[in-house]
């Protein structure tokens, strides 16, 4: 039986059983990550993207734990990695080893050979280790002694990373970090969910009890529907204006790639799936520019010294940029715009 490829996903989903299914996901990690759902739900949006997602924050937030139940949470493949700086390329890729049976090299797969990879700690490894991902990661393929080898679909990079440790680690370099389509942080819980935090986790781990409530071909079908979300040229226009705008920023001296407008569209077309729409709003990528814009970009000198982070750099340039004129049209209707934004003869919104 041959496996599936990247690019091969299943049947779209109706909006109700889409509904249930990206709900179940959520709530079934929420028994793990306490007070955490607009996280849970960018994570899941992520997957939902076919992208990958880099979980950035200081130790003892619950990074892995969140790799770890959305993990769970699907019934497909999973495979841990901890990035250590002794770890090789091939413990990654997989390698040929020869058999003395058949006197013929034999391809043994590596980690990244499975639905859903989960790399912890990636900086601690050399940047020749982690330069293994980068073609799985865009590519959905692994080459290996001149083969290359196809692999699944779903397939996501979940990877984590303290900021604050400088020792033993390596800063990952900008063509790893344009890969990620996202970079979230999980950050501390307010009082009531570690609260709760503490009457749930204080005996065992529930990441323990947690069982599967979806599977690698459900993941398809909410892929496959995921892809069928409509957006407006306008909406995508303003997409590439949110871009253009941190190559043009005098703070930075290095803006976003095209492939970060292009995975700004494909989160936009997931948030607004979960969120029960099937066209994307301007607002969409309004809320995504932090997270899927930020770790790309690279703030001039005079920026760092004023220690201005990139995401206040990107939020100010998101407040700055005009929204487009006709964003509460229906992405539907095809009538020209009035002066006023509205279509003719749509109704005035109280």
């Amino acid at each position: 039986m041959t496996q599936q490829t990247w690019d091969e996903v299943g049947g779209l989903l109706p909006h109700d059983e889409f509904r249930a299914a990206s709900e179940a996901i959520v709530a079934n990690i929420e028994q793990v990550i306490e007070g955490k759902t607009a996280t849970v739900r960018l994570a899941l949006a992520v997957l939902l993207a076919e992208g990958h997602l880099l979980i950035e924050d200081v130790p003892g937030v619950g990074k892995t734990k969140l790799a770890k139940a959305l993990a769970r949470s699907i019934d497909c493949t999973v495979r841990r990695i901890q990035f250590t700086p002794d770890l090789l390329p091939s413990d990654v890729t997989g390698v040929s080893v020869y058999n003395q049976e058949t006197h013929d090299f034999e391809f043994r797969p590596g980690a990244v050979f499975a639905n859903l990879v989960v790399g912890d700690e990636i900086n601690r490894a050399s940047p020749k280790t982690q330069s293994a991902l980068l073609e799985c990661m865009e590519e959905r393929q692994v080459t290996v002694d001149g083969v290359t080898y196809q692999l699944q679909t779903p397939f996501m990079v979940i990877a984590t990373q303290n900021p604050i440790e400088m020792e033993g680690t390596y800063p990952l370099p900008e063509a790893q970090r344009d890969r990620f389509t996202a970079r979230i942080a999980m950050g501390y819980p307010d009082s009531g969910a570690e609260l709760a935090m503490l009457d749930g986790h204080g005996a065992t781990d529930p990441l323990h009890e947690l069982r599967p409530v979806s599977d690698a071909n459900i993941v398809r079908q909410l892929i496959a529907t995921v892809r069928q979300v409509h957006v407006a040229d306008a909406v995508k226009q303003y997409a590439i204006d949110l871009v253009t705008a941190t190559r043009e920023a005098p703070d930075l001296r290095l803006g976003a790639s095209p492939r970060a407008t292009l995975q700004l569209l494909r989160t936009a077309r997931a948030v607004a799936a979960l969120e029960g729409r099937d066209y994307v709003l301007p607002d969409d990528l309004q809320a995504l520019a932090v997270p899927v814009l930020a770790h790309r970009i690279i703030p001039t000198a005079d920026a760092q010294l004023a220690r201005r982070t990139t995401d206040a750099i990107v939020s100010e340039l998101v407040h700055r940029l005009p929204l487009p004129h006709d964003r509460q049209r229906n992405p539907y209707d095809t009538r020209p715009a009035t002066g006023n934004g509205r279509a003719p003869y749509e109704p005035r919104r109280p």
